[in-house]
């Protein structure tokens, strides 16, 4: 019996060694794992808005809305048409171009000189042109010879001219002097001039 007293004794001693060994190892990894939760709670609170800061302070750094398209403003310019000259009535002679040519600068014999006058009209629509204003008079020097207009037989026609389109007289000397006069011109070196025109004179001679 005091043999298995002994071993009974050596056996308690041991597994009490045993059980202290357990409980110091099971506290070491308990201070561990708190240790471990209390890092864990401390970075997951980082995240949240900090104490005393206002809750719209985050939405304070963000970029101001980008600005609204401009409205496209539309400029509209209207001209008023001058008015048109109503058709049929006087021609403004600003409106008119006059010119006049000769056929010949040498007329001989029987020949009689003739000179075309054309008058095209600028303005709009279409106007009565009175032809007796154009009067062709031939001259030598300071003598008068012959007008077109005094020796015309009958009454200036009205002509109605349109933008553009030319109205033509061709005006035909007998060589006469005056209108109803016997005397025929002498041969020489003449003149004829559109009064009241700004028409090149036609210098011609006849022989």
């Amino acid at each position: 019996m005091g043999a298995n007293t002994e071993r009974d004794r050596d056996g308690s001693g041991l597994d009490r060694y045993w059980r202290r060994r357990v409980w110091a190892l099971a506290g070491v990894l308990g201070a561990v794992g708190l240790m471990a939760w209390t890092c864990q709670g401390g970075s997951g609170g980082a995240g949240k808005d900090e104490p005393g800061r206002p809750a719209g302070a985050a939405e304070g750094t963000r970029p101001p809305p980008p600005p609204s398209a401009m409205p496209t403003v539309t400029v509209t310019t209207t001209t008023t048409p001058a008015p048109e000259q109503a058709d049929g009535g006087p021609c403004d002679r600003g409106d008119l171009v006059v010119n006049m040519s000769a056929a010949k600068n040498v007329y001989t014999g029987s020949e009689r000189p003739e000179f075309r006058v054309t008058v095209v009209s600028t303005g709009e629509g279409a106007c009565a042109f009175d032809t007796g204003w154009l009067d062709v008079r031939i001259t030598s020097g300071a003598d008068r010879v012959w007008s077109s207009t005094k020796c015309r037989k009958a009454g200036a026609p009205k002509a109605t001219l349109r933008r553009g389109i030319p109205y033509v007289d061709d005006v035909v000397w007998d060589r006469r002097r005056d209108c109803k006069g016997a005397v025929r011109a002498r041969p020489g070196t003449y003149v004829a001039t559109l009064k009241g025109a700004k028409a090149k004179k036609q210098i011609f001679s006849l022989r």
